[in-house]
């Protein structure tokens, strides 16, 4: 038998706050929970370890924030150009609010407009890569991004409130 003394509580005390971190990254309430039901069981398989873990919520959040990086890049397609170009160097924090906000507006464009502006704008893909990579014609990537930049524009005055940006002298 499993020892996962202590898992119900750790679960009842961090879960409410965990699928709210988890709906702030997907922007999309049935994708957070899936994530983080999965996270959690991660967490009970591993109990013994991750409750000697010095920060498990942590643990849990950084297995989270991974599931819903991966469902994002299966989402777009770009698992392929990430595996091309190696992993990250650097890590990556919480989502700013523009992200979110910018994650819900791609959401309501057409996969092809949302695909090619992840791969253009995300990993710096050439249009010409996009075309090979998607077996269309460059005229029809640049339609997509065309096309996929104005709707996001009409998408985020939507989403997001009117903002002044500040400028300091420095």
């Amino acid at each position: 038998m499993r020892d996962t003394h202590g898992f119900d509580e750790f679960y009842r005390a961090t879960s409410p706050r965990m699928l709210r971190y988890a709906v702030a990254l997907t922007g999309d309430p049935t994708e957070a929970e899936d994530a983080v039901q999965e996270a959690y069981a991660r967490a009970w398989r591993r109990w013994q370890s991750v409750s000697s873990h010095p920060a498990p919520e942590a643990w849990v959040r950084l297995t989270v924030s991974r599931l819903t990086t991966d469902r994002w890049r299966r989402m777009f397609g770009l698992r392929s150009a990430l595996t091309r170009r190696g992993p990250a160097d650097e890590a990556v924090g919480a989502p700013s609010e523009d992200s979110v906000l910018l994650m819900r507006a791609l959401r309501q464009l057409p996969a092809n407009q949302r695909q090619a502006l992840a791969r253009h704008y995300l990993y710096d893909m050439s249009i010409e890569a996009i075309a090979d990579e998607s077996s269309v014609a460059t005229g029809t990537v640049k339609s997509w991004l065309s096309r996929g930049r104005a709707r996001l524009a009409v998408i985020l005055a939507d989403l997001a409130p009117q903002r002044t940006l500040e400028v300091h002298d420095v």
